[in-house]
């Protein structure tokens, strides 16, 4: 989990000092980048300024509270990660952190297993979001770049990446002169290129998956 959370940033508001130092601490040692807010105004000019991957937030803060800052953020942004910490488990406050669509609550105080349950959380939904189905038990991971079935791993090239991803993007036909464009760029694409790095990333897909119609290019 801890080298999974290096490449994400995350944004921590709390207004009390003891425990922000300690939680902000621990988060520096996980996440690539820690944004730190003492208030919910601060929160939020921190988020529209630098779009963290994940929001951590208390529920109680001066000038705009947890939820609150919860909202303003869901006005803008629908699928933004928000984990508030709460000393609260009442009716009202459960039923509004449903309609927030928060990823977790964490109910203090906030103990290291607590926080470290919340942020797998974080990471399945992460990559739950980067994978698309390319067939019955086969995943393409736009994150990792890579393809899996099962157990398999298979590794992309940058090509045969940007190739899986043109194809579910489009959800048609490529064309041989869209692949060059956008493959090869200013480079000249040979057919035996071509050839070659279909044939090789083949062996990385199910039995007819990608299809060559004759002519005009490939599809999935």
């Amino acid at each position: 989990m801890l080298k999974k959370l290096a490449s994400y940033s995350v944004l921590y508001a709390e207004d009390e000092a003891g425990v922000r130092k300690n939680v902000y601490e621990l988060l520096g040692l996980l996440f690539k980048e820690v944004y730190l807010a003492t208030d919910g105004e601060e929160a939020y000019k921190l988020f529209v300024e630098h779009k963290p991957d994940l929001i951590i937030t208390d529920i109680k803060m001066p000038h705009l509270s947890g939820i609150d800052l919860a909202k303003k953020i869901r006005e803008n942004d629908q699928k933004a990660d928000i984990i508030i910490i709460t000393a609260y488990t009442e009716v009202d406050f459960m039923l509004e952190a449903i309609e927030l669509s928060l990823l977790r609550y964490i109910v203090k105080p906030i103990t290291e297993p607590k926080l470290f349950d919340a942020l797998e959380k974080f990471l399945q939904a992460k990559e739950k979001a980067h994978l698309q189905e390319l067939a019955p038990n086969w995943y393409y991971d736009s994150l990792q770049k890579t393809i899996t079935h099962e157990s398999d791993i298979y590794e992309l090239t940058k090509k045969e990446a940007r190739f899986i991803e043109l194809l579910l993007q489009k959800d048609s036909i490529i064309s041989y002169e869209e692949i060059e464009q956008k493959l090869w760029e200013s480079e000249y694409m040979s057919l035996n290129a071509l050839r070659l790095m279909i044939k090789n990333l083949r062996k990385k897909l199910p039995e007819g998956t990608l299809k060559n119609i004759q002519g005009i290019g490939y599809k999935l």
